[in-house]
């Protein structure tokens, strides 16, 4: 089965029927769990085109200094096209994928070193022949210009303060306020104890309260 190449490219150009495209999570998973080759597949295609653009979110969030996240995205994708059927509740897709991205992430992600590579939107290019090329902007035609260069500047200063958490703390704020995960979820996803789930979280949010309070 062919999986991604990019956060954007499906993973297959057949187009599933509409009943099929208009199937919940729950469903899909049982129809992949199946006896059916052909629906399992389709399926299967539909599960995994659903969720490869919040796969890839999640690791961006955790390891955003990596070159292979697309790589890193279609890994977790056939991961879940492989085990599909060891998935015991098709209620708890989501938490089972994310505990798929969690795996790869501290047995694959933190082996590397783990050097921030932060770059503004702001500032200019270099080339050695033609020098510093135009300020790099991220246009929104549906805003006023001063509103965009605002919100484009929160953003940037936002997923900076993310990079710049510890790991641990990273990875829970992740998981919660960027996957909504609750507590318990997220305690049975890193292995901890709820207590410290919430006191990573809530050291997490003070240090990024900390880091924007000039810019809120």
């Amino acid at each position: 089965m062919t999986l991604v190449t990019s956060p954007t490219t499906p993973c297959t150009d057949a187009t599933a029927p509409t009943a099929l495209a208009q199937a919940d999570v729950e469903m899909l998973v049982l129809l992949a769990q199946g006896d059916d080759k052909h629906k399992a597949r389709q399926a299967l295609e539909m599960l995994v085109k659903r969720h490869q653009k919040m796969v890839y979110a999640m690791l961006y969030h955790l390891a955003p200094e990596r070159d292979d996240l697309a790589d890193l995205t279609q890994e977790v994708l056939l991961r879940v096209c492989r085990s599909i059927h060891s998935l015991r509740n098709p209620k708890t897709f989501k938490l089972w994928l994310n505990r798929i991205v969690t795996n790869l992430f501290y047995d694959q992600l933190r082996k590397k070193s783990r050097q921030l590579s932060v770059i503004s939107v702001d500032e200019p290019q270099y080339d050695d022949n033609a020098g510093a090329s135009p300020t790099r902007d991220i246009m929104d035609p549906g805003a006023q210009p001063h509103q965009t260069l605002l919100q484009h500047e929160l953003d940037d200063k936002i997923r900076q303060a993310i990079v710049t958490l510890p790991e641990h703390f990273r990875t829970v704020v992740v998981l919660r306020e960027l996957q909504g995960l609750s507590y318990e979820e997220i305690a049975a996803l890193t292995n901890t104890q709820l207590g410290t789930v919430k006191s990573r979280l809530a050291r997490a949010r003070e240090r990024l309260q900390a880091e924007l309070k000039p810019y809120l």
